[in-house]
């Protein structure tokens, strides 16, 4: 991925790990447009870096998902990377007795949005030099937490899809990049909780790196041992991780 003069798309872009991408890729000439469901956090997000171009539209609904493709590409034609960020992490029982309609958000943003949108942009990539499309999974793609149960699936299987997509557009010229978080101090899962994760742009700046360096999968810390890890020290750390967890 070049490091200047793209027009790059980021999903969950209000804050997190998208609003710190955002504003490096800002500060380094790139055109950044990000979307999310509150305009609230939005208005937020364009008083801090005036640059942005914001969007509030819904991931986790398909006709948003297709709204959302057809207003971006008619404003910014030149669009051409996509970063798939937004995400929602739960921590249930899967006995718990949780709303259907919320584990659905939950399947459609963290793994059905991506790959939609991944289908509905490829068709315009394939025509963009230097195109590529991020997905944002986890250390928890590799080794689940088991209080997460949903999240840490979805995840992997992002890694998964991520895997195949890269190997399916490689003829056409698009990179297919998985930036892979370790547990980072963002307001993901349970605002405020996350403060003993990775600072925000420690983790954003080894993002940065690797983009520079061509890597196709950014793992960093924790995330970069469990992608790396066999499959007994996997097994090992998932007791490890779990060891606490009731669930």
């Amino acid at each position: 991925m070049k490091r200047d003069s793209n027009t790059i798309l980021i999903t969950g872009g209000a804050s997190g790990i998208g609003l710190a991408l955002a504003a490096r890729w800002i500060q380094a000439g790139n055109k950044v447009i990000i979307v999310g469901r509150r305009e609230d956090k939005l208005a937020e997000a364009k008083a801090l870096y005036p640059e942005l171009h914001t969007y509030r539209f819904d991931v986790s609904k398909e006709e948003e998902r297709i709204a959302l493709f057809e207003r971006v590409t008619q404003e910014h034609p030149d669009v051409n990377v996509l970063l798939n960020n937004a995400g929602v992490m739960r921590f249930i029982t899967v006995d718990g007795g949780e709303p259907w309609k919320d584990t659905e958000v939950e399947l459609t943003t963290n793994l059905a949005a991506p790959i939609h949108l991944a289908a509905l942009f490829t068709p315009h990539l394939k025509n963009k030099e230097q195109s590529a499309i991020l997905n944002v999974t986890s250390g928890l793609s590799h080794v689940p937490i088991a209080s997460a149960p949903v999240y840490s699936a979805t995840k992997a299987a992002l890694h998964s899809f991520t895997l195949t997509l890269r190997h399916q557009l490689a003829q056409h010229g698009v990179q297919v990049i998985e930036i892979c978080p370790p547990h980072t101090n963002t307001d993901l899962g349970i605002p405020g909780a996350n403060t003993a994760g990775v600072p925000l742009d420690e983790f954003a700046d080894a993002v940065m790196e690797g983009l520079a360096q061509g890597e196709e999968e950014i793992a960093y810390g924790w995330s970069k041992l469990t992608s790396q890890a066999s499959r007994a020290e996997r097994d090992e750390m998932f007791k490890q991780l779990n060891n606490a967890q009731h669930v």
